[in-house]
């Protein structure tokens, strides 16, 4: 999520059986996956999509802070149902495992910063690189 404010809002969005299954794909897994992977899925699954309108479920559910987006090391946009709130990531470069963290000390931070150099209406977005617990334990295994 990239805002500290609540999202202005959105016009109504018809809830199409599309929408719907990016939705339950989505839901399908934990991880974070790209547009391609994701209607390959569908495709896989039976579901008859087609690619633009994956592209454009993901952003409108971006739009609507339902996923989180994030930038794989290639650059290209992945996707993951979020929870509720904004919120930062913690993301493993080694194999990708990523959790949710909320920090009251980012915020104050965030605000903080942006006061000293007179932003108003600021946002942010907060991803923290490492190793994961699994990917120290067993490097070269991810």
């Amino acid at each position: 999520m990239s805002s500290t404010t609540a999202p202005a809002a959105s016009p109504a969005r018809r809830n199409t059986r599309q929408r719907a299954a990016v939705v339950a794909a989505l839901q399908a897994t934990e991880e974070f996956v790209s547009a391609q992977d994701l209607h390959a899925t569908m495709r896989e699954g039976g579901e008859r999509v087609g690619l633009a309108t994956v592209y454009r479920s993901l952003q409108q559910l971006s739009d609507d802070e339902r996923v989180d987006v994030r930038r794989g090391e290639d650059g290209e946009a992945l996707y993951r149902l979020c929870s509720t709130g904004h919120h930062h990531h913690l993301v493993c470069r080694v194999c990708g495992a990523t959790v949710e963290v909320e920090s009251s000390a980012v915020e104050r931070w965030a605000s903080r910063l942006a006061a000293e150099h007179g932003y108003t209406d600021a946002a942010h977005t907060v991803e923290v690189t490492g190793t994961c617990p699994r990917c120290s334990a067993h490097p070269g295994t991810a």
